[in-house]
């Protein structure tokens, strides 16, 4: 029987990742920002903007510092707290990229190549950037530098979330007591947020036309949910095989209000609850946003003291792996 060799931290730490390749939406407030803002009492937690992550792709770099800028503006009009919750940018960290490459030299190739992402994009054709290959172990670098006891994690996100834990297990087995290993967790709610326009498809940052965006206008958001696919059948239930587009209205105004729909209520009707209760949530953050917006260099302070909070925690980190290793002091 083997015994995992672990850290323990004395607190319970938290990470939240956002990657900067398109607008926050809907789903993403549902499924990452509430938990993390709901766990801001009682977890110490960290909201990472993994800017390093857009890099696998071909970009815009004036984009790419936008959508950063941007999210965290989001992050902070939708509730979290900079001084409970750090708003961090993975680039402004620089721990982050060393503990990547001694993360690399305990990774085996096979391990990055069967990662869904890249053996999906891979298979596609065209040229292909090396970061995309190992940019999961980059993201257990993210994981691993800051002690985190919890990940939450979605479907798509476990083979990630694995990957770190092997790697810290096996930096741990020949190194020594180097890493927390973390373990994932799953918010209360299990709803999935889908594409409005394809109900078969998570909604997304940058692709779909079903996507609400956190920051979109109202006529955009009431012309998006009226033209949300439903089906001949009538009947407002839930169904996710045979009824997945009004089973994903059903699911966001339960999310939304903690309750079903309307006693007899038709595709119609359903739709105008959907649309009002999005409104009701999303107003009030399309407000804060404009405000936060306005002072750009206070945001910039956020990001800069968030980057300073957690330094010293990334800091320690790099210099037990660097002994462990082998390096120099």
């Amino acid at each position: 029987m083997t015994t995992t060799v672990t850290r323990t931290p004395a607190v319970t730490r938290r990470l939240t990742g956002f990657q900067p390749t398109g607008r926050l939406h809907l789903g993403n407030l549902l499924g990452a920002l509430r938990p993390l803002i709901a766990a801001q009492d009682t977890t110490e937690s960290i909201a990472l903007i993994a800017d390093l992550h857009a890099m696998t792709m071909e970009h815009d770099p004036s984009a790419v510092r936008r959508s950063t800028l941007e999210q965290a503006t989001v992050m902070l009009a939708a509730g979290v707290d900079p001084e409970r919750t750090p708003i961090v940018v993975q680039s402004q960290v620089r721990e982050h990229t060393e503990l990547h490459y001694l993360l690399e030299c305990v990774a085996a190739h096979g391990e990055a190549a069967r990662m869904i992402q890249f053996k999906e994009k891979s298979a596609a054709g065209g040229p292909i950037r090396l970061s995309l290959l190992t940019y999961p172990v980059l993201m257990a670098a993210d994981i691993l530098l800051y002690d985190t006891t919890q990940v939450p994690v979605g479907e798509d996100q476990n083979q990630h979330l694995e990957l770190a834990r092997t790697l810290a297990i096996r930096f741990n087995s020949r190194y020594g007591p180097t890493f927390t290993v973390p373990e994932g967790v799953r918010p209360e709610s299990a709803a999935r947020i889908m594409d409005l326009a394809e109900p078969s498809t998570k909604m997304g940052k940058s692709t779909g036309t079903g996507r609400i965006g956190l920051l979109d206008p109202p006529e955009v958001i009431r012309r998006t949910i009226a033209r949300a696919a439903t089906d001949p059948i009538g009947l407002v239930r839930r169904d996710r095989e045979n009824q997945p587009g009004v089973t994903n209205l059903i699911g966001i105004l339960a999310e939304l209000t903690g309750r079903e729909p309307s006693d007899a209520i038709s595709y119609a009707a359903l739709k105008r609850e959907v649309t009002d209760a999005v409104e009701a949530v999303v107003a009030p953050i399309r407000a804060r946003h404009a405000e936060f917006a306005a002072d750009p260099d206070f945001v910039r302070g956020v990001l800069a003291a968030g980057a300073g909070k957690v330094r010293p925690t990334a800091a320690a980190t790099m210099s037990r792996a660097r002994r462990g290793i082998g390096l120099l002091d």
